[in-house]
């Protein structure tokens, strides 16, 4: 019997979303976000750091060359920081108007895209937000 989208549950997506998070991505040269909530002002924060890719497809801090951790080894400052009161209002900002962008990969602008959507959802909830 086929799976149709009514019988795709909620487990089964949760399930297929978390295969998906484990396939290879290509990091974006052009950099990564964090994103962030300033509940207080009720905005949405992206701030944009560069970063090299190197021949394992690791980033790596463009000043020293080392591997950027994961877990936040030390403090570095973003190349730009972006405010906005929506997710669409922040997507536009990164993505429309004169350039540069700071997004070079279509798979990385989607990413940031249901970010932007989940981190304006807790936004909306008051509930702390949790970049993926």
């Amino acid at each position: 019997m086929a799976t149709t989208p009514a019988s795709f549950g909620i487990d089964q997506r949760r399930a297929l979303d978390e295969h998906l998070s484990q396939r290879f991505i290509a990091l974006d040269a052009a950099g990564y976000f964090l994103i962030k909530l300033d509940h207080s002002a009720g905005e949405l924060i992206a701030e944009h750091y560069g970063n090299g890719i190197d021949e394992r497809g690791l980033a790596t801090d463009p000043e020293t060359g080392e591997v950027i951790s994961c877990r936040g080894a030390g403090p570095r400052q973003p190349l730009a920081i972006y405010r906005a009161r929506s997710a669409k209002e922040l997507g536009i900002a990164l993505t429309e108007g004169e350039g540069p962008h700071p997004i070079s990969c279509l798979d990385h602008a989607l990413y940031l895209g249901r970010e932007l959507q989940r981190a304006e959802l807790c936004l909306e909830q008051g509930q702390p937000y949790i970049q993926d």
